[in-house]
């Protein structure tokens, strides 16, 4: 398993950002840089469908919760509605894909830094070991070791003695996760309206929750690797207002042609009060009514 691993995920990275060191004018934190965009490149149309379901997937909650209620007990005719409103519950799946895929990234490119800014005679015999024979030959990496682990304050293979990057890779995820989740819809005086659905609030819960853990676990991270998180959450940041914006304009579009579903944005709690007719009078104003019709009747 630890050949595989190697031959996979280790023994590319090293070399890569080998190759970039000595591209970039022997630049390591230039060289980290380039890897981050490579790898989001790479990692983008995956990324992408994921940030495009997670949005539609929030925005549809309250016509999925509705319908929930009123076809728990007929689990067909649900999945039938789902279809109608555009909902595949496989999306939310295929949606952590790209967690799954970042999770082998990080631990490799720890790895390479580890490896790379490696000092003693011993890590530098690994990292001989590690190189493609083409790599040395077209850098020769004799000659570009020991690679600088300094950079303004940093110790690139050490964690950051000042905090700055764990508070910058928490601030950066958390504008990441705020793009990816819609804001709670306002009542009409103003003021947010209360959203019981659950998985709203996991979603909302999650703005904190990941953004936090990842702020703590790069308190011990090498300051590289919190190098990679920050610029990758930044180009997430762009990459989150723009399919943000895009989708924007796709509804508006949809409007202007009467494409979009009637129902959209109505919250459960109406959808329940709508009679069967389809008039959308509510039962309480037909009862009033119906009052109305027996008393002048009487008269």
């Amino acid at each position: 398993m630890s050949e595989l691993w190697n031959l996979l995920i280790l023994n590319p990275m090293t070399n890569a950002l080998m190759l970039l060191y000595s591209f970039l004018g022997n630049n390591f934190v230039l060289a980290i840089a380039v890897f981050t965009i490579l790898i989001r490149l790479i990692t983008l149309p995956l990324n992408l469908r994921q940030q495009r379901s997670s949005m539609r997937m929030q925005e549809m909650q309250p016509q999925i919760q509705a319908i929930q209620k009123k076809y728990k007990d007929n689990p067909q005719r649900m999945q039938e509605e789902f279809k109608k409103i555009g909902y595949n519950p496989t999306e939310t799946l295929t949606g952590c894909l790209p967690l799954l895929i970042q999770f082998p990234i990080l631990i490799g490119l720890y790895r390479a830094i580890i490896i790379l800014l490696g000092s003693t005679p011993q890590s530098l015999f690994e990292l001989t070991d590690r190189i493609y024979a083409w790599v040395n030959s077209l850098v020769g990496v004799s000659t570009a070791l020991p690679i600088p682990n300094q950079f303004l304050w940093l110790n690139l293979g050490l964690p950051d003695p000042y905090y700055v990057l764990p508070v910058l890779v928490f601030a950066t995820m958390f504008i990441s996760q705020r793009l990816l989740t819609p804001s709670k819809p306002k009542q009409e005086d103003g003021k947010k309206k209360q959203d019981d659905n659950p998985m709203s609030g996991m979603t909302q819960s999650m703005q904190y929750t990941m953004p936090l853990m990842f702020g703590f676990f790069s308190l011990s991270f090498p300051s590289g690797l919190s190098i990679y998180f920050i610029l990758s959450n930044i180009i997430g940041i762009g990459q989150g207002y723009l399919t943000r914006r895009n989708m924007a304009k796709e509804k508006e579009a949809m409007a202007a042609r009467g494409d979009l579903p009637k129902t959209t944005g109505v919250p459960a709690e109406a959808k329940a009060t709508i009679s069967s007719d389809g008039s959308g009078k509510s039962s309480r104003t037909q009862k009033r009514s119906s009052k109305r019709k027996r008393r002048s009747a009487k008269r």
